[in-house]
């Protein structure tokens, strides 16, 4: 799958997001490495700390259905500009996926790639538990 079609997916997975409070819609597409496609919204509760952010809904349905491999995740959201992962999910996203490719898409329908590691550097990891 091409990336601008993943990005595509992204903004279409807006409209499955449930953002009553904040009013501020996030879809995630997240692709596993044999172009399986996991679709995510950002999901929110009067109490916002038990709210699940659209990356985080994707990386858990994938999970959920076996999948462990992973190629990249593509996000867009309501902000006029490129709307990158919080930073729970890009701890969520580097334990889980990997150091997978970060496809953000702005209005102009522009692309922004950046590796996960790129927006996490010096990550705490398994490595860091011995």
């Amino acid at each position: 799958m091409e990336y601008k079609e993943l990005a595509e997916k992204a903004v279409e997975a807006k409209k499955i997001s449930y953002p009553p409070y904040s009013n501020f819609h996030v879809g995630a597409a997240l692709l596993t490495e044999d172009e399986k496609l996991y679709l995510g919204g950002n999901i929110e509760t009067p109490s916002y700390s038990l709210t699940i952010c659209a990356e985080r809904t994707a990386v858990f349905k994938a999970f959920s259905e076996g999948e462990r491999k992973f190629k990249a995740i593509a996000i867009a959201s309501d902000s006029p500009d490129f709307c990158p992962p919080c930073g729970s999910c890009r701890q969520v996203l580097l334990d889980l996926c990997g150091n997978i490719d970060v496809i953000m898409i702005n209005h102009k329908k522009d692309l922004k790639i950046l590796k996960l590691n790129e927006l996490l550097p010096l990550a705490f990891g398994d490595k860091d538990l011995t």
